[in-house]
């Protein structure tokens, strides 16, 4: 059985709201005031602004509706290994990045050729709300303005922001994320084995991205680089045991995405490979080891370790 949910910390709800704001800020249409400014008839050489077919997707895509999990654990990484409060825009713009990064895959994963979805976040799938080809262009604006938003900050140590640009680019490419993606499309028959490496790509790289471009921003040494990594290995892990047992159990009104959508496509998941309640003691385990791995932090590590029980009390 799932446990009562639990509540999101605090500190979770807080970084949504600081990261929204900075995401309103950095939109692509936001120099000019509103989205598609010129219109979306306007020839290009009439308006830089962002088409509004095109800024109307992201908008979607980007303010739809998430829990902002990836930029809660940048920030609670750079907080972890200590950083000054002149270091934090360097973190917010990082936590942003990856939002942005993140936000991209799911358009691409609804997409017809790949998941097919009809929901996510409790809304139409972008591809279902503007189309398949604005849904694409979307996701790739998006990978887009991470790395504009990155590249853009305030990084205290210059060698700090190159590193980070490398680990969020490592993160999201062939050997990571897409990677991932490319291995699910063909996952049938994979054992459990198979699939943990699978989901370390897909899920896991953008949790240890994240985690270690806050490390980075705080300007932490490779110990404590290593220390949050290692708890966002674990937590990718926890995390992705608990969507798959609620893909099973969950409704697509508390879970706002298609319910049992990779059981329609024949694809595994630890809840099909080890039951719900082997992917539920999974993830307990992982959340655990998650934790440990924030020992060396001390009290600066407490909201990691919020969010690591959390997510194996969640709901969706």
């Amino acid at each position: 059985m799932i446990a009562a949910p639990r509540p999101a910390p605090a500190f979770l709800a807080a970084c949504a709201r600081e990261v929204e704001r900075e995401l309103r800020r950095r939109a692509p249409w936001a120099a000019a005031g509103a989205p598609g400014a010129g219109g979306a008839g306007a020839a290009a050489s009439e308006s830089p602004g962002c088409p509004e077919r095109l800024a109307a997707a992201i908008e979607l895509a980007l303010f739809g509706g998430g829990k902002r999990v990836r930029p809660a654990i940048v920030l609670g990484a750079w907080e972890a290994a200590g950083g000054a409060p002149g270091t934090r825009p360097a973190a917010l713009s990082a936590a942003c990045a990856v939002e942005c990064v993140h936000a991209y895959s799911l358009v691409h994963d609804d997409l017809p050729a790949m998941d097919d979805a009809e929901l996510r976040h409790g809304r139409p799938a972008v591809h279902r709300a503007y189309g398949e080809a604005t849904a694409v262009l979307a996701g790739d604006a998006l990978q887009a303005l991470a790395f504009e938003v990155l590249a853009a900050a305030p990084w205290p140590d210059p060698a700090a922001g190159l590193a980070a640009v490398r680990a969020l680019a490592e993160a999201c490419g062939a050997r990571g994320l897409v990677g991932g993606q490319e291995d699910d499309l063909h996952a049938r028959g994979a054992d459990a084995a198979a699939l943990l490496s699978l989901y370390g790509r897909k899920t896991g790289a953008l949790f240890r991205a994240s985690a270690r471009l806050g490390g980075l921003a705080a300007g932490a040494g490779p110990e404590a680089l290593a220390a949050l990594e290692a708890f966002a290995d674990a937590f990718g892990l926890a995390y992705q045991a608990v969507d798959d047992a609620l893909d099973v159990t969950g409704l697509p009104g508390e879970t706002g995405k298609d319910a049992r959508r990779d059981e329609e496509l024949g694809r595994p998941t630890l809840a099909s490979l080890l039951g719900v309640e082997g992917a539920l003691a999974l993830a307990r385990r992982k959340a655990e080891e998650a934790a440990g791995a924030l020992r060396p932090f001390g009290a600066r590590g407490r909201h990691l370790r919020q969010l690591a029980a959390w997510a194996v009390a969640r709901s969706s």
